[in-house]
């Protein structure tokens, strides 16, 4: 009987999936005038209840955060509800990056004295779906706890009951010395994809597709950090602190490339990545988005894509998954690019449009 449950689940995915939104939605998108224009084009897609429900407390642009984040939860509930039961596990680890998420926001607003009704709408976190069901274990309701205690060092020792505190305490000297959520951050990411990689280890064979995109994503999570030291200035040795071990470049290699030119950082990385055209456009915006999304293409062209096509349920619950974390940061670049005045040109250039 379980399993006749969930093959039935899986059916019913399998049949959403064709709601996402196309490219040529997501295009249109970019033409309207507004922010306003742009929810009101969401109310005919399956954002439509949760642009209402988010419309009656918030207003633009955070009522579409709202209902892009909420409407993501159920998505990953049903993704769970519809994995074979041998690879729940295996969801429920990947889906934890939600939690990780939602803690890097709390931490980042004690940090600045950020408000709870300036950081609300930005969390990824059910009202009304128990914990656990959609992956997470931090419920809406105790990040909002969270978000009420007086500084980061609270909201850390509040983390241990859940998991994550243990990792934070060893990295809060060095945040209290250089006030750098960074460190904070890579703890948090450490942790998170050791679990993951440690759950998606060769069990039935299928998973190495899975293995190779989770990796590809340390690698990707890295870079960006990598850049974005380069950037703000941050000294190496404490940039060490923000990587990752386990991806496709070690981390050392990375540090290696600390005062590397980026027209030699580009021909470094080019057996991996095809960075030319984004490190030339970020070498004269300054604009992270555009080596993200670069990052992000080759990802999706070389393992989303196979995700996709596979035969097997579990890796087809990735895809959809990613493809629905996809959706949602589309939709944020139109809004906030419609929000802050970009044009129709630089908005699309920051779309990652997968066929």
């Amino acid at each position: 009987m379980p399993d006749m449950i969930w093959t039935g689940t899986f059916g019913k995915l399998k049949v959403l999936s064709t709601s996402f939104l196309s490219k040529d939605f997501l295009l249109n998108l970019t033409r309207l005038k507004d922010v306003k224009e742009v929810a009101q084009a969401l109310e005919s897609t399956w954002y439509a209840p949760y642009i209402e429900e988010a419309g009656a407390k918030y207003s633009l642009p955070d009522q579409v955060e709202v209902a892009l984040n909420r409407h993501l939860v159920n998505l990953n509930s049903l993704a769970l509800n519809s994995a074979p039961p041998y690879d729940k596990n295996a969801v429920r680890s990947y889906l934890a990056k939600w939690d990780v998420y939602n803690i890097e926001l709390v931490l980042a607003a004690k940090s600045v004295g950020r408000s709870i009704g300036e950081t609300e709408a930005f969390l990824v976190s059910s009202r009304n779906i128990p914990v656990g069901f959609a992956g997470g274990l931090i419920s809406f309701s105790e990040l909002r706890s969270l978000l009420e205690l007086p500084d980061v060092e609270s909201v850390v020792e509040s983390l241990v009951k859940y998991g994550y505190g243990g990792v934070l305490l060893q990295r809060l000297p060095d945040y209290q010395k250089s006030r750098d959520l960074g460190v904070l951050s890579g703890a948090l990411y450490t942790e998170y994809y050791s679990k993951l990689l440690w759950e998606l280890r060769f069990k039935r064979g299928d998973e190495g597709v899975l293995r190779e995109y989770v990796k590809a994503e340390i690698t990707k999570r890295n870079l960006l950090n990598f850049f974005k030291a380069r950037e703000a200035g941050v000294e190496r040795e404490r940039l060490e602190k923000h990587l990752v071990d386990g991806g496709l470049v070690p981390t050392q290699s990375i540090l290696e490339l600390y005062s590397t030119p980026l027209t030699e950082v580009a021909q470094r990385l080019q057996g991996l990545f095809n960075l030319s055209d984004a490190l030339q456009a970020y070498e004269s915006t300054r604009n992270i988005a555009e080596l993200e999304v670069a990052l992000d293409r080759e990802l999706a062209s070389r393992y989303v894509s196979r995700m996709r096509a596979s035969s097997m349920s579990s890796v087809y619950v990735f895809w959809f998954m990613i493809q629905a974390e996809y959706e949602r940061s589309n939709i944020r670049r139109i809004v906030y690019g419609k929000h802050y005045g970009l044009s129709e040109e630089n908005i699309r250039r920051l779309l990652l449009l997968v066929e």
